[in-house]
């Protein structure tokens, strides 16, 4: 790993999602964002969702995303780490892509530390939520019994059903959230009870699809890192300042 560089954050790419800009030119507009920050990085965080849908059998993934797989196996052969974090549409990950690709798996919420800094970094899906139907919902997906009956779906089958119904989730028929305010954002609530038990300095959070920083406490700040569908927006921590860019 290099001993110095930048930090980059983003989340939500959705590689593979029929809406917005074309599939293929959002993977090579991600993959282009990589190339162009590798000279100077020393870590990467993909915060979730950076599949529309991912579901891995033991000898199958599913097909395509072969100019991002490749460019992010070439950055982490060269000693760049890049952190993969599992969102609520790929959360089904298991050993290709930190075998294959060199990435650092995270399924729950990570906090460390750069420069007296303190990070909390999460895709978000869930947190905070008063949602009980959405609480179960993610139960399902998460339900080890139930991924074994469905990996036991042929994958031509299993990857179809999944593609469609992310197809048909709220996200892909264009639908997203405008922020509401501090009192009704679920991730806001989250942050307020770590808060309770750890002084942060950062949260970074994918998920909601906002693009912003909000000013929780004097000292404290949360990064929503929006997402790539139409433009594409990151967070670069530079060892002593946190910036955000979006894309145009």
């Amino acid at each position: 790993m290099a001993e110095t560089g930048n930090i980059y954050f983003a989340s939500d790419f959705h590689l593979g999602l029929q809406t917005g800009t074309p599939a293929l030119e959002r993977e090579k507009k991600v993959v282009k964002w990589l190339n162009s920050i590798a000279p100077d990085a020393k870590e990467i965080y993909l915060i979730g969702d950076v599949f529309d849908f991912w579901w891995e059998y033991r000898l199958v993934v599913p097909r395509g995303f072969t100019r991002f797989l490749g460019t992010a196996a070439e950055m982490t052969d060269s000693g760049i780490q890049i952190h993969f974090f599992t969102g609520n549409h790929d959360m089904w990950v298991k050993d290709y892509l930190a075998d294959e690709c060199g990435f650092i798996i995270h399924t729950t919420p990570f906090t460390t530390l750069y420069n007296g800094k303190k990070f909390h970094i999460a895709h978000g899906e869930g947190l905070g939520t008063r949602d009980t139907g959405y609480k179960i919902l993610l139960s399902i997906f998460r339900n080890k019994p139930l991924q074994t009956m469905y990996s036991a779906l042929h994958p031509s089958i299993g990857v179809g059903i999944g593609q469609r119904w992310s197809l048909n989730s709220r996200l892909g028929k264009g639908i997203v959230k405008e922020f509401l305010d501090e009192d009704r954002e679920d991730l806001i609530r989250y942050a307020k009870t770590i808060l309770e038990k750890d002084q942060i300095d950062y949260f970074i959070f994918g998920h909601r699809h906002l693009a912003m920083i909000y000013k929780l406490h004097k000292i404290t700040e949360i990064v929503f890192l929006g997402d790539w569908i139409k433009n594409g927006s990151f967070a670069k921590w530079d060892g002593k300042n946190l910036t955000f860019r979006i894309l145009d």
